[in-house]
Formats: C-alpha cells, structure tokens, sequence
C-alpha cells in the first residue's frame, strides 16, 4: 500500500516506521474476518483493514480529527488479524504508533483525560491499587450490581514455599495481580517448587509498563520498563534461568524491552538480556517434566480460555491446553477461540459497551460444551470473565497446583 508522508512526519521515526509497516499491506481484507470489532459492527473503519487506511490519510494529511481516533480506540489490539494476516503486517505495532500520533494531534475531552489519567495512576500501582480493591471489597455486600460483579472476592492467600533450589528464576509480581489474584504466582512457586526451580519475587518491581504503553505514553512506560530492569539485574547477574510472566498479557511487553529500550544508551544490552530471559509460564512448564509429579487432578470438566496475548500476541495458542491434557484435566471444547472476551487491558473500562458485547459472546462459547470451571492465563481475562460466569473462572497453574499431593503442598 503506497504511502507519501506529510512533510510533518517525513523525518520522524513514528512516520517512518508507520510508513513502512502500512506498505507491508495488500489491502486483501482477510484480517476483517477475523476482528473481533468489525464482527461486531460490520463497519470497515472497526477493522483492521479500515483502521490502516485511516492511519494512512492521517500520515499524508498531516492531521488527525476525532472520529479517526474513535475508530482506532475501538480496536482491541487483541491482534488476531495478524495470524490470520497472509502478508505479515505487524499491525499490533501500527494501531499503537497510530493511537500515540492522533494522541499528540487531537485533544481529547477533560472526562476522557481524567479518565486515563486516573487509570495511568492507579493500575500500574501495586500498593494504590490493592489499597483500592481492599476498600471495594469492604463494602462490596452493599454495592450495586453493576459495580459488585467488577469487585472480585477476597480469596486466602496460598504459602510460597520456603525451599531454595539450585535452579532460580524471577517472576513478575506485576501491578494488578499480587491484590486481584494472588493466588497465581503462589500457585506458579508451589508447582515449579515441585520440579526443584526456586520463583523468587523482587518486591521492587513491578508494573511492566504496558499499561501507560498501551495508553499511548509510551515514555512512561520506558520508566516502569527501567525499574524491573534495574529491579531484576543484580538476580540477572547473578545468574537466575528466567523472568517468568504468568499473567500473560505483561509477556509480550517484557519480551519486548529490547526493542522499546534499543536506542537507550544505559538499558538497551540490559533490556535485550531482560527480553531474552522472559518467559511466560506455559513456555516454562512445556519444557518441563510434569509427569513427575504425580498429580491427583479432580474430575472436573474443564475448558480453557486462550487469552489473545497468548494466541496472537506470543503465537502459543495450544501450550495450556497440552498442559493441562498432559496433567489429566478433563478438557471441554470451545467455540470461536480466535476471539478476544472484551477484557484487553483497560478496554473494559474505556470502551464498556463494546467490551460488554463482547464477554456475553465469549461466555456463550466457552460454555457450548456445558464445562464446570473456566481457566485462562491473563488476570485481566481472568476478572472479566469471572465478572458474569456462573461457573468458577481461575488461572490454569492453580488447576495443577490443586493437583499437587497433599503431602506435597
């Protein structure tokens, strides 16, 4: 797709690497197929396809106008018409350099700018945000409907076991995770414990930076992105296996810190070294030997909800449902897996309606098999879901971790 720059990006780097990226484009439409919003509202504009040529005009124009910004704060970045793309376009990446320039060229409203601002400065936040969900969970019994389903129950906390091993690796306590779903790095640390690798948390990391990425601020993601670098290095040094991501929405962030960081003349070898290290837990537990432990899996019927940063965003879109099979789970089928169940990082919260639409149609899916129990990998996934779901909705690690002897726990 030919593209002729506006004098104003001609020598900018956003331009540039837009510009390459769209002539990557042969405007085929297979992707339209495959996107979740454009299935929703039948409008080119809410598809892939439409929101490149939308970010065209916008690079030869010079400017962006508010319904071009519309159309591309609809988009999940869920990414899945790139897998089903014939020609590669990295389009994840465009609709984020597409969003951070109709971000510098058209002001949003103050509600909308308080918005972001608010969720820029608590979700990212360990401590605020579970200071936050705490009190949301106190008066939880006396809240509405429509605001105790987006509260998740207090659960209680597993033990990290205390054993040290030999074999070390990191993981990420992230921002939401440690106060929403505690449980899953707990979980992750009990089972890898069991095939004698140590999960040690550095407290002093802590959001990957995907939040304020994705928010189109990216600056701000690069010093969320230097923190855990500088969190994890002396670990880093000293030799740890891994960085393991068990919310695998943070994983192609922090796969990606090389690439953010490449031009920093301080952090560019430390985040390549960091982007080669990280994992998500699937990748860890598929290279290991589960059979060991001698697991007593619960006849319950199973089915797995494969998070898109899982399927498009790190190309795994099997890796738990093997695991799973390879432990005993009794697994139900699902339909439609290619599409995203409205969560998307802060797209429930930005974009209601649509996400809405879209959970109810997730949930339909999940359930065609009549399954007992949800398992997905993301913790946004996780407490989207779970927010309408009748039937429990956990993380796959704590299915194998429920598994584990009682002797062994």
């Amino acid at each position: 797709m030919y593209t002729k720059l506006h004098k104003r990006f001609e020598e900018t780097s956003k331009g540039i690497e837009a510009e390459s990226i769209i002539r990557s484009c042969v405007h085929c439409g297979f992707c339209n197929a495959t996107c979740p919003t454009y299935q929703e509202l039948g409008d080119e504009r809410d598809g892939p396809r439409g929101r490149i040529y939308l970010i065209k005009q916008m690079l030869e124009e010079g400017h962006a106008t508010e319904n071009t910004r519309n159309h591309l704060d609809r988009c999940l970045n869920c990414r899945s018409c790139e897998t089903t793309c014939p020609s590669g376009v990295e389009y994840g990446r465009l609709v984020d350099l597409g969003k951070e320039i109709a971000e510098e060229q058209q002001a949003r409203v103050f509600p909308e700018r308080v918005t972001r601002w608010g969720i820029r400065q608590v979700l990212p936040f360990r401590k605020r945000f579970t200071f936050l969900l705490r009190l949301g969970q106190l008066v939880r019994p006396i809240l509405p409907t429509s605001l105790k389903i987006k509260v998740p129950i207090k659960t209680p906390r597993l033990s990290w076991p205390t054993q040290s091993h030999e074999r070390r690796m990191l993981v990420l306590g992230g921002c939401a995770q440690p106060g929403a779903t505690p449980n899953t790095n707990s979980a992750a640390a009990r089972v890898l414990n069991q095939l004698g690798i140590q999960l040690v948390d550095i407290s002093s990391a802590g959001c990957c930076g995907a939040v304020s990425y994705h928010l189109s601020e990216p600056l701000e993601a690069m010093e969320f992105m230097r923190k855990n670098i500088d969190a994890w290095w002396p670990a880093i040094e000293a030799g740890v296996e891994a960085i393991v991501v068990t919310a695998s929405g943070c994983a192609p962030m922090v796969k990606d810190y090389g690439e953010q960081l490449k031009l920093d003349p301080v952090y560019a070898e430390k985040a390549k070294r960091v982007s080669e290290l990280a994992k998500e837990l699937s990748e860890i537990l598929s290279l290991s030997d589960i059979e060991q432990l001698n697991l007593d899996i619960d006849n319950v019927k199973t089915v797995v909800h494969c998070p898109c940063s899982l399927q498009h965003g790190l190309k795994n879109p099997d890796k738990v449902d093997q695991l799973l099979e390879r432990a005993g789970v009794s697994l139900a089928a699902a339909r439609d897996k290619h599409l995203c169940c409205g969560s998307a990082g802060t797209y429930s919260i930005l974009q209601p309606e649509m996400s809405k639409r879209l959970l109810d149609k997730k949930l339909e899916a999940l359930n065609v098999n009549q399954p007992e129990r949800i398992v997905t990998a993301n913790v946004g996934c996780q407490l989207h879901l779970s927010s309408q779901s009748k039937i429990p909705v956990l993380h796959w690690i704590e299915v194998i971790e429920q598994g584990l002897k009682k002797s062994e726990r």
